[in-house]
Formats: C-alpha cells, sequence, structure tokens
C-alpha cells in the first residue's frame, strides 16, 4: 500500500515537471485564460444588473471608497477621485441647464491631454451622452467630416484650437451646431464659453434618472480610426465594449496602487479606454502628458513614482535614441502596455532601462479580436492559447495583395494559412465577439464583414491587418492591407490624402502609399503623381496645400512624378511596385522629390538626403 502512494505522491510532484517539458507554457496559457474568462464573467454579470453597471459605477465607487485619492496628475497639478467627481456632476449640470442636452445625445470634444478632457468625459456619461473624440490634429474638410459623421449636437473645444474652429464655423452654424470653447471667455463670434456656466452650477451628485436609459448596447464613445478604408470614421464603442478595452489593465496586472503614465492623444483607444478607464477601473491614478518628450520621459517618471508606462513602438524606439544617463535605471516602471514595438528596439529597450514586463498587445478599436503578449517573448503580439479559440473562433487566411482581396478555392470559400506563413487575420462575428461598426456608416461597416468564409452563411470580421503565427503557436504582427498605413503612431488613410492631392490645380492622378523606412516603425507617405498636360509641379504650391489640409503625420514626406500611374485589371492602382521601389533615386528612374519642412516646399530627392535617412541622420 504503500510503495503505491510514494508512487502516486511522486508523480503528482513530476506531474508539473512533465508539463512544463512537454508544453513549457501551460501554465501561462491557462492563467491567462482564467483571467480572460474571469473578467468577461465580471462583465455579464455587470451587465445583468438594473441600472447596468458601467464604468461609470467603478468611478463612483472608487470616489466613495477612497475620495482623496490621487486619480489625475498633470504637471504640477494633483486632482483626487473627489475633486474630479465634483467637477464632473457641474459640468454634467451645466449641459443639461445650459445647454439643454439630455441622455441620448451626443457632444463631440475637440481638445488635446489636459485635466479638462477627464472630467468633461466623465460628466457627460452622467447626464448619459455619447462622447466623440475629435483628433485634434484635423482640420477643414476632415474635420467637418469627422463631426458630422457621428451626429454630434455641441463641439467643446480647446481655445487653442481656435483657428482650426473658424475655419469650418461657417459649416457648423449652418447645421445649427453649438460651439464652445472650454475657457470662460471667448474670442470667437458664435462661439461660446463653456467654464463659466459650469462654475456656476451645484457640485451636488446627479440622479440616477439622468442616465436611466443606458444600457450596455448605448453607445458611449466614438473613436475615430481610417480602419483599412477611406476617411476616418466613427468607431462606436458602446459600454459593454468600453468594458473590454479596461481589461488590458486587468490582464496586465495593473493594481491601484499603480500610477500609470501616458503621453498618448486621449482620442485614441489605447489612452482613453485602456489608459484612462483602464487606470479608473483599476482604482489607481494617471499622469497625462499633453505631448511626449523622450528627454523629459524617465525624469516625469521619477517625479512622479510612474510604475506603469504607455507606449507605442515609436515612442520607445525615440527613448532608446535618446543619449544614455547614468541614471538610466533609476525609476519605479515594472509594467510597459502597448503596440508596434519592433523586436530590436524591444530588446534594447529592456538591456538599458532595465527589467520591465512588457505587454505588447493588438486590437484594432473596431475589432472583435485582441491578443496580448503575457508570456514576455520578444516580438510577439500573442500567442495562440488553445481554450481562448475555442471560445473565440479566429483564423489567418490567404490574402492576395495584389488583388487587395482574400484568395478564395474553387468552391468559393476562402483558404487557411498553415503555420510560418502570413494571413489574413480574420475573427467570426458571434453574441460574444460582435462588431458594432460606425456611427452613420452602414456602408463602410458591410466592408468590414466577410461572408461565406468557410461555409454558406458565416460571418467574420476583417481585420485589414496581415499576422504570422510560428511553429510554437507565438503570433506576429506583418503589416496593414488596403488603403491604410501606419506613421508616427497614427493610422493614415491614403484615399484621404489622395483626395486632397487631387485638388492641386497641376494633379491629374495620384496614388497615395507607405514606405518603409530604416530605424521606423510603421510606414512613411508617399505618393506618385500624374502632372496634367501642359502644367508643371510647384513644390511650393503643394506643400502649402497639404500644410492647410492634412497633420503633420499624413503629410507624404515622398513624391515621385510619373507619365502614366498604373492600374490592375479591377481599375484599382497598382502600388505593389511603387512600394517595393520606394524612395531610392538609384532605383527610381522618375522625378523624386522630397518634403523640406525647413524650405516649407517640395525640394528634388538626392543621393544625400537618402543616404542621410538611411544612416537616421536626418529626422522624418
Amino acid at each position: 500500500m504503500l510503495p503505491a502512494i510514494y508512487t502516486a505522491l511522486l508523480g503528482l510532484l513530476l506531474l508539473p515537471l512533465l508539463l512544463n517539458l512537454c508544453c513549457p507554457y501551460f501554465f501561462q496559457d491557462t492563467s491567462y485564460f482564467l483571467r480572460l474568462a474571469n473578467a468577461a464573467r465580471q462583465v455579464r454579470s455587470y451587465g445583468r444588473r438594473r441600472p447596468v453597471r458601467t464604468v461609470l459605477f467603478a468611478f463612483l465607487d472608487n470616489v466613495r471608497r477612497d475620495p482623496h485619492k490621487p486619480l489625475l496628475l498633470f504637471r504640477d497639478e494633483t486632482l483626487t477621485y473627489a475633486q474630479v467627481d465634483r467637477r464632473s456632476n457641474q459640468v454634467a449640470r451645466a449641459m443639461r441647464d445650459h445647454l439643454g442636452l439630455r441622455q441620448g445625445d451626443c457632444v463631440a470634444i475637440f481638445m488635446g491631454n489636459e485635466p479638462a478632457y477627464v472630467w468633461l468625459g466623465l460628466g457627460l456619461l452622467k447626464l448619459g451622452c455619447t462622447v466623440a473624440c475629435l483628433n485634434c490634429n484635423i482640420r477643414a474638410q476632415s474635420l467637418l467630416h469627422c463631426f458630422k459623421g457621428c451626429g454630434a449636437k455641441v463641439l467643446l473645444a480647446s481655445p487653442e484650437l481656435q483657428a482650426a474652429v473658424e475655419e469650418v464655423l461657417p459649416s457648423l452654424k449652418k447645421d445649427a451646431v453649438s460651439i464652445y470653447y472650454v475657457s470662460r471667455t471667448s474670442k470667437t463670434d458664435g462661439v461660446g464659453s463653456l467654464l463659466d456656466k459650469v462654475d456656476q452650477v451645484s457640485a451636488e451628485p446627479t440622479p440616477d434618472s439622468w442616465r436611466s436609459e443606458v444600457t450596455f448596447s448605448t453607445p458611449a464613445l466614438y473613436i475615430f480610426t481610417s480602419g483599412t478604408t477611406g476617411l476616418p470614421k466613427a468607431a462606436v464603442i458602446n459600454h459593454h465594449r468600453l468594458w473590454y478595452g479596461t481589461r488590458f489593465c486587468y490582464i496586465s496586472g495593473v493594481k491601484k496602487d499603480d500610477i500609470i503614465y501616458t503621453t498618448l492623444p486621449l482620442y485614441h483607444s489605447a489612452a482613453l479606454m485602456i489608459g484612462l478607464f483602464g487606470c479608473i477601473t483599476a482604482g489607481a491614478t494617471i499622469v497625462l502628458r499633453n505631448k511626449f518628450s523622450a528627454s523629459q520621459f524617465w525624469d516625469d517618471c521619477r517625479k512622479y513614482n510612474v510604475t506603469v508606462i504607455q507606449y507605442i513602438g515609436e515612442l520607445l524606439r525615440y527613448l532608446c535614441n535618446s543619449p544614455q544617463k547614468p541614471n538610466d535605471r533609476d525609476h519605479k516602471v515594472r509594467i510597459a502596455l502597448g503596440n508596434g514595438l519592433r523586436t530590436d528596439v524591444w530588446r534594447e529597450f529592456l538591456k538599458r532601462f532595465g527589467d520591465i514586463h512588457i505587454y505588447e498587445f493588438y486590437g484594432a478599436t473596431e475589432g472583435n479580436i485582441s491578443f496580448i503578449n503575457y508570456t514576455g517573448k520578444v516580438g510577439a503580439i500573442g500567442r495562440v492559447n488553445y481554450l481562448q479559440r475555442k471560445v473565440i473562433p479566429y483564423e489567418l487566411i490567404k490574402y492576395d495583395v495584389e488583388k487587395e482581396e482574400p484568395v478564395r478555392d474553387e468552391n468559393g470559400y476562402c483558404i487557411k494559412v498553415p503555420k510560418g506563413e502570413v494571413g489574413l487575420l480574420i475573427c467570426k462575428i458571434t453574441q460574444l465577439t460582435p462588431f458594432t461598426g460606425y456611427a452613420g456608416g452602414k456602408t463602410q461597416t458591410e466592408k468590414k464583414k466577410l461572408r461565406d468564409v468557410f461555409k454558406k452563411g458565416d460571418l467574420y470580421f476583417n481585420s485589414g491587418d496581415l499576422l504570422m503565427i510560428d511553429h510554437d503557436d507565438f503570433i506576429y504582427f506583418h503589416d496593414r492591407v488596403g488603403d491604410t498605413f501606419r506613421w508616427k503612431g497614427e493610422n493614415v488613410a491614403t484615399t484621404e490624402v489622395a483626395d486632397v492631392l487631387g485638388l492641386v490645380d497641376f494633379v491629374q492622378e495620384v496614388v497615395v502609399y507607405g514606405v518603409s523606412v530604416p530605424g521606423h516603425e510603421g510606414r512613411i507617405g508617399m505618393a506618385s503623381i500624374k502632372i496634367k498636360e501642359d502644367c508643371e509641379f510647384d513644390g511650393k504650391k503643394i506643400f502649402k496645400h497639404i500644410a492647410e489640409y492634412l497633420p503633420s503625420y499624413a503629410r507624404p514626406r515622398f513624391l515621385r512624378i510619373q507619365d502614366t500611374v498604373e492600374i490592375t485589371g479591377t481599375f484599382k492602382y497598382r502600388r505593389v511596385n511603387l512600394v517595393e521601389e520606394g524612395f531610392n533615386p538609384a532605383v527610381v528612374k522618375d522625378a523624386l522629390y522630397f518634403l523640406d519642412d525647413k524650405e516649407k516646399m517640395y525640394v528634388p530627392m538626392t543621393e544625400d538626403i537618402y543616404n542621410a535617412i538611411n544612416a537616421e541622420a536626418l529626422k522624418l
């Protein structure tokens, strides 16, 4: 009997070792899935309550539990949970009493990172309104397109963006839009001031009845994304989806004692959903900075005792390229949470700045599938988790880059790619993984759906991203497809840029694409242009035009002048060869131009400029 017991005990002791040898990631995979399942269970329980428990309720719980704890640090300003609560109460009351807003209305916020963004957003949620988060870099037609697309009644703008507001003011007034600067005075006729009205009203708690009709399917936010087609679109973030966005912090181990530092813009899902609302649901503290500074980054981390940082790959590359200092490892940062990190930068960052757990994640703002690298595997965006995949069906399928469409077999069905090959990520649309689409954009929403994928009648979300799964089940990001590329952490829609360039009087045809640049994440903008007959290229005119209509990250850095712009058999522009040839004057025989910010014009591309870019001596 005793030998049998000893054998059983020995087996139990050896089981973890055997599992680790046969399945080295078994415990990490299981732990991750259990955390994911627990998060999903919690969110489902919140949705069954009446009234539903939104992220706002988590904020109010923290106010009751720890009112004097700092929620927000900005420069030398500290705002506690209670202070933000009172200010957001005033916002809700001012919006209701002075602006006549009620639950279900939409309000657009047009401003950069500052404390007002936080208490304005919370105040609008207390009123049951939807917050449209406008990119503060967009101008003119793009700004009008985004504003009109979300159906907002009111525009709240930073006074620093006065010029941008005044440019679109006549169009907004024609549509009877109410516009307010987030200030106590206004210097623009037809634009009111908001803060004087907020100051006048009570800071008492707002009644639940003001948001009594809010459900999990009610839109909480509209976040604008280029996606893979056309102009920016308002991705619908309902209260259910907002909860899931905050779970990245939970899964990466963010606790209430953590201090999160973000320099990413709050109009993006990463900073707003994961950073701010993730911080709120954890009961933690967030440090906001209005603009990233490589020279000030670690000083800020030391000043505020930061323990969690948010990043995009480009941001960490800037940090690695900054001059080394003796105190590079003198900080309390333990977690870095973000995406787009190159493998070489990843290794260099850890080597230089110490033992920081990097949680690289993948997820589109409007998508129904996400991954997170919970194992710390350098270069990966996550891994295939057997249990997760059983619940959330996703696949990588063959994709024709030339035709810009999935490859289908003789029966008309899509083809799964084997491990080690690049494929288009798709995820089945189900009740558990819904795709809520875009505000006011049924056509654009439909374009993101793939039908009859593996059998008649099935429906999948098209991520527009090419990924690769290796033989150890790690997932790697490869590239974007379609009409979008990513530069400086921003999605650039090629059709939008092409539409702007097409307005120049000497341009007949234009195709816009992204090209790789040594030492940089993403792809930088380039355009191939056909000049109208009897017209000449004008580098100053085209620079002035794009500077008026496009944010800096979306302006094509290189121009190529062609006699003929090639098209495919289906009348789509043939980008593949253009992308491959890039901007090397030794390869490209057409005339090439480079955007010179100092000269404020496009200048002829030379070997010296090309070499300086390759040597990373010329800043882009």
